[in-house]
């Protein structure tokens, strides 16, 4: 069954208003090994997410000193060098868009890598994290069980933590200003299957704690064996619409649905799968304690949303 999904376009608040983010498909994974034992993982699954994509997807990427460049053939070189090359005891990254920013909202291809070595200073508690976005129209062209393939594909090659995949709003912009766009509270409040994905920006607070469950839900240790395991997963979620995967390394994927929901709550009650994984995971969700400028959301409203799925 094809689903319909809203057509999202974010606004900054301002004058004059810029365009900011839009709706699309937001994946990300946390994984806490040292960057240089995960980054030719995270360079291969980039490899396979562009053979997925369009060519000429991904057009721009971010220099270290915080210019935004052409991604021709120096500039591959360059982001290989970014996430593999660099000296021992540094952090790797990786910023790739299909637009510059500025006046117009991409299209929707985003990959942000954030890699650091476990002894790092930086944060309170470092985990590496890996993201890619979609566009909708790439869900709608090619299937819900065409991504999820791809999603598994992109996941059999990092050692996460946690990871997940949902119907979101995403920016090439990054996050910094969502509390500040037009409508992004209302649309957050009507659909608790809508994420408003934040890249890599959890990489630095994180830790071992999860975010809310979401349509595809990637679970590795030491979370799942804190869960109770695949066993306890399947105790609390004996419905039709879920689903578990096993996978190698002791970890799973949880599926909530068939495809991605948005969850229209003018239309329909939270899906009950949504509520039995997240009261599962519940003492293990992360709870931000940080300044009001590190998260898109304000620190009350942050906590509240990862908690979506289990208010009344």
């Amino acid at each position: 069954m094809i689903r319909e999904y809203p057509v999202i376009r974010l606004w900054s608040k301002g004058s004059p208003p810029l365009p900011a983010a839009r709706d699309g498909i937001g994946l990300s994974f946390f994984i806490h090994r040292d960057h240089t034992e995960i980054a030719p993982a995270v360079w291969h699954a980039l490899q396979a997410y562009l053979r997925a994509i369009p060519p000429g997807s991904l057009g721009w990427y971010g220099t270290d000193d915080g210019d935004i460049l052409e991604l021709d053939d120096k500039g591959w070189e360059v982001v290989r060098q970014q996430m593999l090359e660099r000296p021992w005891g540094y952090s790797g990254n990786a910023s790739l868009s299909e637009s510059p920013g500025g006046g117009e909202v991409s299209s929707g291809y985003i990959f942000e890598y954030e890699g650091h070595p476990l002894d790092t200073p930086f944060g309170k508690a470092p985990i590496n994290s890996v993201s890619f976005t979609f566009p909708t129209d790439y869900l709608l062209g090619n299937g819900a069980a065409h991504l999820r393939a791809l999603t598994l594909e992109l996941a059999r090659e990092l050692p996460f933590n946690f990871g997940y995949a949902s119907f979101a709003i995403t920016s090439s912009h990054g996050m910094s200003g969502a509390a500040k766009w037009d409508h992004v509270e209302d649309l957050l409040t009507r659909y608790p299957g809508l994420d408003l994905h934040h890249g890599t920006g959890f990489h630095s607070i994180l830790g071992a704690r999860a975010l809310a469950p979401a349509w595809l839900t990637f679970l590795g240790q030491p979370l799942l064996g804190q869960l109770g395991g695949i066993d306890a997963l399947r105790n609390v979620l004996p419905f039709p619409e879920a689903s578990l995967l096993p996978m190698d390394g002791d970890r799973v994927l949880v599926t909530l649905d068939d495809w991605p929901d948005p969850i229209d709550t003018q239309e329909k009650a939270i899906p009950p799968q949504y509520r039995a994984l997240a009261r599962l995971m519940e003492p293990f969700l992360f709870r931000y304690e940080g300044e009001e400028t590190e998260l898109p959301l304000y620190q009350q409203d942050t906590n509240r949303w990862i908690r979506r799925f289990l208010q009344p």
